[in-house]
């Protein structure tokens, strides 16, 4: 059964021609598709030419953007004796020891970003299959695993998110809120598109970007064009 459309989508998709945008109109055209009653996510989805089933085509890293991602993000900590102080004073919502991780195998998941030291991980890899399917597991990809604790809070807490490729070779992630005024989505996109190309797989053959569409949460796709954005300065988005 195909899915049925909502009369309020069907109005919007009116708006969107079938070509590939520049990217501020896309941005503006984003932000004018974003009618739900409340405030949606700007999303992007990018068809890379990779096949994530080799290791070496596969991509998950981090991005840090400039504008923030429009979210409150709860930021719980694992590690041990001082290390705990420290975290709780830079601002971690929750942090613990052993005591934590009992608490997690218990069901406890009141947060967003899970950041453990490397002495612990022994210890929390036995919260895998708990936090492996909801993307918390730590990670030194993912800048989740770390002694710097007071950096990988504030980071996380300013807008860096972890992402990572899905097995057709898609990335699905948000860049920032529809309430942002479009010049900040821009600096924010541009900034994923170059973090993008900056971990390009070493094992990427011929065109490595394929297709960028953004959306609202709840608004049609629009097409940007990917050569426009990556041929823009940051100064030029900012």
């Amino acid at each position: 059964m195909p899915k049925k459309v909502s009369k309020r989508l069907q109005e919007l998709q009116k708006k969107v021609e079938e070509r590939a945008y520049e990217p501020l109109s896309a941005m503006q055209l984003l932000k004018e598709t974003a009618t739900a009653k409340f405030t949606e996510s700007a999303e992007a989805h990018i068809r890379l030419g990779i096949d994530p089933k080799y290791t070496d085509q596969q991509l998950r890293t981090t991005v840090n953007y400039p504008k923030g991602t429009g979210q409150t993000v709860r930021v719980a900590v694992i590690a041990r004796g001082e290390k705990v102080q420290e975290a709780t004073a830079a601002g971690a919502d929750i942090a613990g020891s052993e005591e934590l991780i009992d608490e997690i195998q218990k069901g406890r998941m009141d947060f967003d970003k899970l950041i453990a030291t490397p002495d612990v991980m022994p210890m929390v890899a036995k919260l895998g299959k708990l936090l492996g399917p909801r993307g918390l597991m730590p990670s030194p990809k993912g800048g989740t695993v770390t002694f710097d604790l007071p950096q990988a809070i504030a980071e996380f807490k300013g807008g860096k998110l972890e992402f990572r490729a899905d097995r057709t070779g898609i990335v699905h992630i948000l860049f920032g809120k529809a309430s942002f005024s479009a010049e900040d989505l821009l600096v924010n996109l541009k900034a994923l598109q170059e973090c993008i190309d900056r971990n390009r797989p070493s094992g990427a053959k011929g065109r490595y970007w394929r297709t960028l569409y953004v959306s609202a949460t709840m608004g049609p796709s629009i097409q940007v064009d990917i050569s426009t954005l990556r041929d823009l300065k940051m100064s030029e988005a900012a």
